[in-house]
């Protein structure tokens, strides 16, 4: 059955539950059986596919922690946080 091009945009349930660890893990093992070669070429697209989903996954990762983190700053009364832009 084909795809259609929504289908293809969704990540996929289950790295949507992946840590950005466990994600970029997998993506550096697809990366490394994709240089390899050895692959047969339909396994290597789905490969190919499932890495870019895990490297969206780790860039929204990668974008909420940021987002997230906080700065330390010296002023008058002492230390503070500060949202980094």
């Amino acid at each position: 059955m084909a795809r259609t091009r929504s289908e293809e945009g969704a990540t996929p349930s289950d790295i949507e539950t992946l840590t950005f660890e466990q994600a970029l893990a997998e993506l550096e093992g697809i990366v490394k059986a994709l240089e390899s070669g050895q692959g047969a070429l339909e396994a290597s697209v789905a490969a190919y596919q499932r890495g870019a989903a895990l490297r969206a996954h780790c860039e929204r990762k990668l974008a909420e922690a940021e987002q997230k983190v906080q700065a330390i700053v010296e002023g008058p009364s002492g230390l503070s946080l500060r949202d980094v832009e």
